[in-house]
């Protein structure tokens, strides 16, 4: 059977994620790929997770705690769009879940531009073979700009230094989630 949109990017992730690490979960949310990520890189490894919600710290704190992880990750209350301030790089893995917390408020949603400065942010600290996985929810109101917004930022990476997939289910109803990979080459480019 084909994996949803969230398993297939636990899959990727842990393709690249190795001890040691650095990783971004740039919407902890409830913390369930920020517990992934800290058992990746294991205690020698580090994770940055953003949320700007409270009960999202809560419950990943909760989480991480209960699964003795919490050592290797540092819990940031900003918004991801801060990243560039926090994370000084190299990171090889991050992943966003795009739209709004589950069980949550849904008036308080991811947006087009806080994702583009993280996304920008990242992409300078990525390193070769990295990959951003970006998971977006767009059945909200708001969400389809945010899709549009990543979707074009995705498709105006250069080849030569990046591969981005696209992976979606185009015969499902109630609009499931769209996830992007955006992959280093192995190399750096020379302008960086």
């Amino acid at each position: 059977m084909l994996p949803t949109a969230m398993r297939y990017s636990h899959t990727l992730l842990k393709e690249v994620v190795q001890p040691g690490h650095t990783a971004v979960d740039a919407t902890m949310g409830n913390g369930f790929d920020t517990e992934l990520l800290a058992s990746l890189v294991g205690p020698t490894g580090q994770v940055f997770a953003f949320d700007i919600q409270e009960q999202a710290l809560q419950a990943t704190k909760k989480r991480l705690t209960e699964k003795e992880l919490l050592a290797q990750v540092q819990l940031i209350h900003q918004g991801h769009e801060t990243l560039a301030d926090v994370v000084s790089g190299p990171v090889h893995a991050a992943i966003f879940n795009l739209g709004y917390l589950p069980k949550g408020d849904k008036a308080i949603i991811t947006l087009p531009d806080t994702t583009k400065t993280a996304l920008e942010a990242l992409l300078t600290r990525l390193a070769p073979k990295g990959r951003i996985i970006l998971v977006c929810y767009y059945g909200h109101a708001g969400g389809e700009a945010e899709l549009k917004e990543v979707h074009s930022f995705c498709q105006q990476l250069p080849q030569e230094e990046y591969n981005v997939l696209s992976y979606q289910f185009i015969n499902q109803r109630n609009q499931p989630p769209i996830l992007f990979c955006i992959e280093r080459k192995n190399h750096q480019s020379s302008a960086r």
